[in-house]
């Protein structure tokens, strides 16, 4: 299973664009942590379950196949303070969000249902469909 970290995974363009936000961040006082990027079919499958069929609290509605992650147009991040991540901070989250919809990142805090305020991508307009049929963004 692949659930990676790495910026280096992502789609040149969305990767320009996280490390941007990210600079942006930091120039600001938040440091920002890369949860995750890519992610293989198995590996959503495991995230998906959780809260489902496994333990834990639901994280998302995305089935293998269906997530933003497996096209590598997205990424999560969670800011830290004192070597701790900070997860509950709305104020922060907002602050946050303002800075990646700067680099034209969508952020996921802006969802009207199921609110991922860690999750960020860049689709260029690209529905899923296309994105499985290897267009890219702009």
């Amino acid at each position: 299973m692949i659930n990676s970290r790495r910026l280096e995974d992502l789609l040149p363009v969305v990767q320009a664009k996280a490390e941007k936000m990210i600079a942006a961040a930091r120039a600001e006082d938040i440091d920002l942590i890369v949860t995750s990027t890519y992610r293989d079919h198995a590996s959503q499958n495991a995230l998906y379950a959780q809260g489902r069929t496994k333990p834990g609290k639901v994280v998302t509605n995305a089935k293998g196949g269906q997530s933003w992650h497996q096209f590598r147009v997205a990424f999560d991040v969670v800011p830290v303070r004192a070597g701790k991540a900070i997860w509950n901070d709305t104020a922060l989250w907002k602050r946050i969000g303002a800075i990646g919809k700067k680099f034209g990142l969508e952020w996921a805090g802006d969802w009207k249902t199921f609110k991922e305020y860690p999750h960020f991508q860049y689709r260029g307009g690209l529905t899923m469909r296309e994105l499985a049929q290897g267009a890219e963004p702009k």
